[in-house]
């Protein structure tokens, strides 16, 4: 028996020293390398800059190579071809050939460069609406990176949380198996009856109960913390981030409103949505202006594929002016510019909406604030009744059942205290976040 305690002693030395210490701020460090939203985030934002170079490339020329083989005895088309050829003879003058030529092999390549002078913008302002969905695309990385450090504040103090109800816990059974004894002890001097025994009994395997309900959420509090990491669920750390109130630089909500308006994700969006929709606006009105583009062209038919053959060049201007097209453009222009009233009034709602959440997490940080003083006033004030209920229980001035309320009241109050502190801690990153301010070196994350 001896020899099997040393070794399950040793077992959990070693699984301690495993552990490596974790901060908080370590955590959401670790969050931001591994965690596939975040990576995801990255990857939609490299995308959105290959678009940016893709709506470069219309400033560059065009470049096509093209190689074909017909045969065919179409008049019309032998003709041509052996004239592209250089094959062309007197006797191919003859009426018979002419009307009824025999058939006609033609190995065509072609290198064509094609580019365009003036196009109305449109290449101008695809580049810039790109460069405009590059941003929203950086945003939306912001917005992810800000996301999950609350995220990651969340399941970390909700692992600090259970390790701390656990502790509250096994203090609750020890104190429970106290009385109990005491009880006993009692009983045997005839000071009380057996059913105050049992009663203080029926307490302790209460509080066991709970301390195994601590047990398996601390549990699943751990594996969640991992999972918010983007590591296994299994890996084990040392929690070192205390559960303590967390200090904000300011209250001022009017000032957390300014700054969300200003830094938030979702308002800067909400902005660029609306100079997106500017430019596609723009973009719809290019559609009515000519377009200028130079072409050339080498190309060399042969009646084999090597030989037999002839080469020429083309070089030319061409203009495209699009006068009417069923009024396709004016219903484009149409769209665009309704497109844009409606980035202007989610701008609007956007705003509101981020005002609204500020207001929310300022509130719900204030009331945790001011839970954690009363609180802690209670702690103190259930001690001391349990203090004194237990002498007097001890002299026979009270009931077991006054025992057990305040045993109760104690175990309450400690719960309510840390339920505060982490509200407090989660408020103040919320708060953080709301404001689009919240990042891996924010001071609510010491």
């Amino acid at each position: 028996m001896r020899a099997g305690v040393t070794v399950t002693l040793l077992i959990w030395s070693v699984t301690l020293w495993a552990q490596d210490p974790l901060s908080l701020k370590q955590a959401v460090e670790i969050a931001l390398r591994q965690h596939p939203q975040v990576q995801a985030a990255r990857s939609a934002a490299a995308a959105a800059e290959a678009r940016i170079q893709a709506a470069r490339s219309g400033y560059l020329p065009r470049l096509n190579y093209s190689e074909s083989f017909q045969r065919t005895n179409n008049p019309v088309y032998v003709f041509s071809s052996l004239l592209t050829q250089a094959r062309f003879t007197e006797r191919n003058f003859a009426l018979p050939a002419l009307n009824r030529p025999d058939f006609l092999n033609n190995f065509q390549s072609q290198l064509a460069m094609e580019q365009v002078i003036y196009d109305g913008g449109q290449t101008r302002l695809a580049v810039r609406s790109a460069e405009l969905g590059h941003r929203i695309a950086g945003e939306d990385e912001r917005r992810a990176r800000q996301s999950l450090i609350a995220h990651v504040v969340r399941r970390y103090f909700g692992a600090v949380l259970a390790a701390e109800a656990l502790s509250t816990a096994q203090e609750a059974v020890r104190s429970a198996q106290a009385d109990l004894e005491r009880a006993r002890a009692l009983r045997s001097a005839g000071l009380i009856t057996d059913a105050d025994v049992l009663s203080l009994e029926v307490h302790l395997a209460a509080m066991r109960e709970q301390l195994i309900r601590r047990q398996a959420d601390l549990e699943v509090a751990r594996a969640a913390l991992n999972d918010a990491l983007g590591l296994s669920l299994d890996a084990a750390h040392t929690l070192v981030t205390a559960l303590t109130p967390a200090r904000l630089s300011g209250t001022d909500l009017a000032q957390y409103e300014k700054t969300a308006v200003e830094q938030r994700p979702e308002t800067r969006q909400a902005e660029l949505a609306v100079r997106l929709a500017s430019q596609q606006t723009a973009l719809a009105r290019t559609s009515l202006l000519p377009q200028l583009a130079f072409r050339a062209a080498f190309e060399t038919d042969r009646q084999r594929f090597v030989t037999r053959g002839a080469a020429n060049w083309l070089a030319a201007v061409s203009l495209r002016w699009n006068l009417f097209n069923g009024f396709a453009d004016r219903q484009r222009m149409r769209e665009a510019g309704l497109l844009a009233e409606r980035a202007q009034a989610q701008r609007r709602e956007a705003e509101s909406q981020v005002r609204l959440h500020v207001r929310k997490a300022h509130a719900d940080w204030t009331a945790a604030q001011q839970r954690i003083e009363v609180a802690r006033a209670a702690i103190t004030q259930a001690e001391e009744s349990l203090r004194i209920t237990r002498n007097r229980y001890e002299n026979g001035l009270a009931t077991v059942t006054d025992l057990l309320r305040t045993e109760i009241a104690l175990l309450e109050a400690r719960n309510r205290h840390l339920a505060a502190l982490y509200d407090q801690r989660v408020a103040a990153a919320e708060l953080a976040l709301a404001a689009g301010v919240l990042a891996a070196d924010s001071p609510v994350l010491d």
